[in-house]
């Protein structure tokens, strides 16, 4: 399946741009969210480099931001860069949940892999990937259930029918196993 991300824009800016005057661009090195201004007219996702994945990403952290955090430039979120202290990289995975959660629903709705971004490459810990994947894919789980934050839920239904993916289920979202935990025949 070809994932280019200027169906994304497509889709998106078709679904938003008029009713809640939000745009998807294509940006450069980092991604940002821009709130209208006397400079934007509209509200700017940004995503880089032209990554289906940082479209994702960026899109799933907009699905969930509040009107209020729609008005602030990054929706007014803390970040701190990679190279983050075992308790700082906890603080920002516990922030990541819900995003990465709406991320996946949004990539497995389009048919593209997914994998959770612990966003710590240089720090002094080794971020427990597993560990991460398995809170976020309760989130899932949870959305599946209990309902998917309406613009995430718009969202995902565009894509699953541009991409022709069925409706999402558990079995969408496969539940990752350490290494040591396998069992080799």
């Amino acid at each position: 399946m070809r994932h280019d991300y200027n169906d994304l824009i497509v889709i998106f800016n078709g679904l938003f741009l008029e009713s809640l005057n939000t745009e998807l661009l294509l940006g450069g090195d980092e991604p940002i969210y821009l709130p209208a201004s006397n400079e934007r007219v509209h509200n700017q996702i940004i995503f880089a480099r032209g990554y289906f994945a940082s479209a994702m990403h960026e899109l799933a952290h907009w699905c969930i931001a509040g009107v209020e955090r729609r008005k602030l430039e990054d929706y007014g979120y803390w970040y701190e860069p990679d190279g983050r202290s075992e308790a700082v990289q906890a603080e920002f995975e516990k922030v990541e949940i819900k995003p990465q959660a709406i991320e996946w629903i949004l990539s497995a709705s389009c048919g593209f892999k997914f994998q959770v971004s612990c966003d710590n490459l240089s720090g002094d810990c080794e971020p427990d990937r597993v560990a991460f994947t398995l809170k976020v894919r309760e989130q899932v789980l949870t959305y599946l259930e209990y309902g998917i934050p309406e613009r995430a839920k718009i969202l995902s239904d565009a894509f699953r029918d541009f991409y022709g993916i069925k409706k999402l289920t558990e079995q969408d979202f496969i539940q990752p196993v350490r290494f040591d935990e396998m069992c080799c025949v």
